[in-house]
């Protein structure tokens, strides 16, 4: 294959974003916020513009609002300051020929009062606590019981997203990421085992996909649908999640996120690695392979894979029409030049477990491009 013909590295467009490759990088949670404003890193404008030859870069996780944090360090862009400091991250991306989206989150239940305003408890669909830890100022400890949102919560947090996917337009993104993956808030009202509620947004499966659809409209309200992405994870066990039938949960969602014509669909189709707070590390089984296969097939709009790819795998998935893109994560860590080095063929660096959360520059925005020997 010549490096003309190679489809990681043809241009496409996911709704109204023209990206100039198919790698895509994940979000990736680096713990250097500051902790007291929820500011992006003083060093993230370098740190993102480093790694701006992927067709897409998609931001680490971003609170939409105070209540939504859940670990330490992490940023957020509910604050005109917050809007001013992600500028200066979207126009280092920009300048070096870049596409960046931010990913916008709210953790749910995942968290704890150490971490949220004036000690509040986390909220959630039910009071039922996440089988997991949060990382605060004080070290790890188990997620705290939640409150279970009334309605008027509810409405108050679909706002929060509207109002944050107003701010990233602001700060110059090119558009958002929904997240609702992973086992946080979104992903804890899509299914069963942690959404027990029996009103209109719990029981059925077109009720527990009813908070994810209204966050999406009022999104798509606020800018417009083809800049909005979400992230779905429908076999991910993080803080304990899980459902009792994954194919009709996510075949009821996507059905009904195919009406809002969205920019993609970002599926974690695997977790490749195996951390007793993460995942079981275990690649798909042939009956969740093939769930991925028809919720796929269900989806009407570009499909942006994601778990454990390698080049030669994200390169067979292309030339079959499995996806559009593909993302790729801790790749990304140690080698800013991620997409040139798949490219080429060249050997990838490794990074240091250590330097991946928290800091400053060590581990972040000091990870050379490659130089042949």
């Amino acid at each position: 294959m010549t490096l003309t013909e190679d489809v990681l590295f043809t241009p496409v467009q996911l709704g109204k974003i023209d990206i100039r490759n198919r790698v895509v990088m994940a979000p990736l949670t680096r713990s250097r916020a500051d902790d007291a404003t929820d500011m992006p890193s003083e060093f993230a404008a370098q740190h993102y513009a480093q790694r701006a030859s992927s067709g897409l870069i998609i931001t680490e996780a971003t609170q939409v609002s105070l209540m939504a944090k859940g670990y330490v360090a992490t940023p957020g862009i509910y604050s005109s300051d917050q809007v001013r400091a992600w500028a200066k991250v979207t126009d280092a991306v920009h300048a070096e020929g870049g596409k960046i989206v931010i990913q916008l989150w709210h953790v749910g239940r995942s968290s704890h009062p150490d971490v949220l305003p004036n000690k509040a408890s986390p909220v959630a669909p039910s009071a039922v606590r996440a089988e997991s830890i949060v990382f605060t100022a004080d070290g790890a400890k188990p997620c705290a019981v939640p409150v279970a949102l009334d309605h008027a919560g509810i409405r108050e947090t679909v706002a929060d997203f509207a109002r944050s996917v107003a701010n990233a337009r602001e700060a110059g993104f090119d558009g958002v990421e929904i997240h609702a993956a992973n086992g946080y808030l979104i992903d804890q009202f899509i299914r069963d085992r942690s959404n027990r509620r029996t009103d209109e947004y719990g029981g059925s499966a077109a009720n527990r996909a009813r908070f994810a659809c209204e966050v999406v409209e009022a999104a798509a309200q606020a800018w417009d649908a083809q800049r909005i992405g979400i992230r779905l994870s429908p076999f991910g066990i993080y803080g304990d999640m899980g459902d009792s039938d994954p194919e009709t949960t996510f075949s009821t969602l996507i059905g009904r996120l195919n009406g809002f014509g969205l920019a993609y669909l970002h599926m974690v189709e695997e977790f490749p690695f195996a951390n007793i707070q993460m995942d079981s590390g275990r690649p798909p089984d042939e009956r969740q392979r093939a769930v991925f296969d028809r919720l796929h097939a269900l989806w009407k709009g570009a499909y942006v894979a994601n778990g454990g790819f390698t080049a030669e795998k994200a390169r067979d998935y292309l030339q079959r029409n499995r996806a559009t893109a593909i993302s790729f994560g801790r790749p990304f860590i140690a080698n800013p030049d991620l997409a040139e080095r798949l490219r080429h063929g060249w050997p990838l660096a490794s990074a240091d477990s250590s330097v991946y959360y928290g800091g400053g520059a060590r581990g972040y925005t000091d990870f050379p491009t490659y130089s042949a020997p």
